[in-house]
């Protein structure tokens, strides 16, 4: 079986897998995550999608949570992001802005390297998430 060009292409063939159809807001909330880089919250993902329902995206983004496609970040004050899970395992960390609630990505070979530490040392990790906290340059 061939592997899936991107998250998109990987995500319309566990959808199908399931049984699931290949609806179009489905589809436009996909497309929305696969072009992002880091965590979007739901309510930003309805705003940008005109014509799909704020119900239809609380659903899609359930059942792409369910497939495992896509992860909740807790982004802080009862806030969550969602963020594609990519096939290849490769993921990053977040940093927020506690002010404005800006989220942007991390990546840290030395902070990886502690984690698999870990698993060395026999603990068998299932997964883990980094987030920090602080203020963004534009709220210092």
């Amino acid at each position: 079986m061939n592997e899936p060009a991107n998250w998109s292409e990987h995500s319309a063939r566990q959808i199908t897998a399931a049984g699931l159809r290949r609806s179009t807001p489905r589809q436009r909330v996909i497309d929305l995550l696969a072009d992002r880089d880091c965590a979007v919250t739901a309510l930003e993902i309805d705003a940008e999608l005109e014509g799909v329902g704020r119900a239809t995206v609380y659903r899609a983004i359930e059942q792409l949570e369910d497939l495992g496609l896509v992860r909740k970040v807790d982004l802080g004050s009862s806030a969550h992001g969602y963020e594609k899970i990519e096939p290849s395992g490769h993921h990053h960390h977040h940093i927020v802005c506690d002010d404005c609630g800006k989220v942007e990505p991390f990546e840290d070979e030395a902070l990886e390297e502690a984690i698999h530490d870990i698993h060395r040392k026999g603990f068998r990790l299932e997964s883990h998430e980094v987030t920090l906290h602080g203020h963004c340059a534009d709220c210092s």
